[in-house]
C-alpha cells in the first residue's frame, strides 16, 4: 500500500466513525439502543455480547450476518440458529422456519437502510423478516454497514431499490429486471423482489432493540 492508499484508507475510517456515530445518536433519539463499531471483528464481538449462551436466535436472509461469519461464533457458543437459507430444508418447511426465526430469542438481522435522522428501512418480498423486525418476542439485533446510510426515509428506499435489490438478485442468481439494468425500473413481474416496506420511526413497544452500526460496508 503507498502512502496515498494509507492516507485514504484512514481518512475514510474517520469519516465512517463520525458519520457512523451521529447516526447512532439519532437512533438512540428515536429510542434504539445502539453502538458503533468501528471494524467487522468488533461488530461481532459487540453482537456476542448481546446473546446469551444456549439461547436460540433467528436470521433471516441477511447477507451481512454472513458475511461476519456469526453462525459459526454462535453455534461455538451452544446457540441454536433458525435459518430458512438452509440448503437442507425443503420448500414445504419453510414457513414453518420462519415462524421459529422470529419466536427465537434473539432475531438477528441487517437492515437495508438507515437514515441520518436514525430511522431504519427494509423492503421485503415474502414479509417474513419485516414482520419479525416489528413483531419478533424477545430481542432484536440489527448490525448495520456504514454503505447502508442514507440521509432520509425517500434516499434510502431508492438505494435498496437501485442498489440493495439488483445486487441481492445477482448473488441469488435471479433474474428480475434490475438484475439486468442495474437499476430499479419498477418491474411487474411475477417474482419482483419488493413487495414490502418497514420504516421503523422509532423502537417498537416492549422490544429490547439493539442496532451496531459498523464502519465498513457490509452486505447490499
Amino acid at each position: 500500500m503507498n502512502p496515498m492508499q494509507k492516507k485514504n484508507l484512514e481518512v475514510r475510517r474517520t469519516y465512517n466513525e463520525h458519520l457512523g456515530k451521529s447516526v447512532v445518536k439519532a437512533l438512540e433519539a428515536n429510542g434504539f439502543k445502539a453502538a458503533y463499531a468501528g471494524s467487522h471483528e468488533e461488530a461481532v464481538k459487540k453482537v456476542l455480547e448481546l446473546v446469551p449462551e444456549g439461547s436460540s436466535v433467528g436470521v433471516p436472509g441477511s447477507s451481512t450476518i454472513r458475511e461476519l461469519g456469526l453462525f459459526e461464533e454462535l453455534q461455538a457458543r451452544d446457540c441454536r440458529v433458525f435459518e430458512h437459507w438452509d440448503p437442507s430444508l425443503a420448500p414445504e418447511d419453510r414457513p414453518r422456519r420462519w415462524e421459529e426465526e422470529n419466536a427465537s430469542d434473539v432475531f438477528l438481522s441487517s437492515s437495508n437502510g438507515v437514515t441520518l435522522d436514525g430511522t431504519l428501512v427494509n423492503i421485503d418480498g415474502t414479509g417474513n423478516r419485516v414482520a419479525a423486525m416489528a413483531w419478533a418476542r424477545n430481542r432484536i439485533i440489527f448490525v448495520v454497514g456504514i454503505n447502508k446510510v442514507s440521509r432520509d426515509v425517500q434516499s434510502a428506499i431508492q438505494r435498496i431499490r437501485d442498489v440493495a435489490t439488483p445486487l441481492n438478485a445477482i448473488s441469488k442468481g435471479i433474474d428480475i429486471p434490475c438484475a439486468n439494468t442495474g437499476f430499479c425500473v419498477n418491474c411487474k413481474v411475477p417474482n419482483r423482489f419488493c413487495r414490502a416496506t418497514l420504516v421503523l420511526e422509532r423502537a417498537p413497544f416492549g422490544r429490547d432493540v439493539h442496532v451496531v452500526i459498523v464502519g465498513e460496508e457490509l452486505g447490499y
